[in-house]
């Protein structure tokens, strides 16, 4: 341990980085396979158009697309450009998680929390769900890291005020103002964050979704009652809590006094 301490912060980074941009590419895989039920372990990748498998050479991150030119070299299909950018998205997140946290149980945690907010955004705005699959056992994760990072009193007050908000916002809308994958996931991630937490994820996740929505129905683009998926806005406000969250609610306390 005392020779990974004494590594420069560079190089560290950037083996968090080159880390991220591995896991993003599984992230791709249950990105895709996850809304359809299919497997994340088996069969290994293949290109959705023609079914042949990936050749490991071209399922490098972001190098596999880049010589690939964003083609299958079977097919000659274009390959989303998704793919890479999750890749970079989560490769550039661990490097900041590791930023933040240095080596710590912290950054072990994170390192699978962030990851996983990545594929809740793509799969929440392109199907407008959140598998079940990701957030109960994140609400039994949640409690666990939570208790340890927080303590257990805080990841339970965290969990009531996430999922049990949300669900009151359900019943009293009749289901249409929130989804249940909305209420397991802030369950999940109050057990995890605590409940000061919580509640900068509740009011930064609504204002991300008013500056996203409000501009649109004003552009006639989206109508009062459109559909938009929650789950991005929450999962950026949840990025911002990670990042940012003890200095935002310091701020706003001391301008309380």
């Amino acid at each position: 341990m005392e020779f990974i301490n004494s590594l420069p912060t560079w190089l560290l980074t950037t083996y968090f980085f080159i880390f991220g941009l591995a896991v993003g590419s599984f992230c791709n895989v249950c990105i895709y396979r996850l809304p359809r039920e299919e497997s994340i372990v088996f069969p290994s990748s293949y290109c959705v158009a023609c079914q042949n498998p990936i050749a490991w050479r071209d399922n490098v991150p972001l190098l596999g697309y880049l010589t690939l030119l964003g083609k299958c070299r079977n097919c000659s299909s274009r390959i989303s450009i998704i793919y890479p950018i999750v890749e970079l998205i989560t490769g550039i997140l661990l490097a900041g998680v590791y930023l933040k946290f240095g080596l710590s149980w912290e950054t072990m945690i994170f390192s699978i929390v962030v990851p996983t907010l990545v594929v809740i955004t793509i799969i929440d705005w392109k199907h407008q769900i959140i598998p079940d699959v990701i957030t109960l056992p994140g609400i039994l994760f949640g409690f666990a890291a939570g208790s340890y990072m927080n303590g257990l009193l805080p990841s339970l007050i965290g969990f009531i005020i996430g999922g049990g908000l949300f669900y009151l916002i359900a019943v009293f809308s009749g289901g249409k103002g929130m989804g249940g994958g909305d209420i397991k996931y802030m369950a999940a991630v109050g057990a995890l964050l605590a409940w000061k937490n919580t509640l900068l994820i509740i009011f930064s996740g609504s204002l991300l979704g008013t500056i996203y929505g409000l501009p649109l129905i004003l552009l006639g683009k989206k109508g009062r009652k459109s559909k938009v998926p929650f789950g991005p806005f929450l999962a950026g406000a949840t990025l911002i809590a990670i990042f940012s969250g003890d200095q935002i609610i310091w701020l706003y306390l001391n301008s309380m006094t």
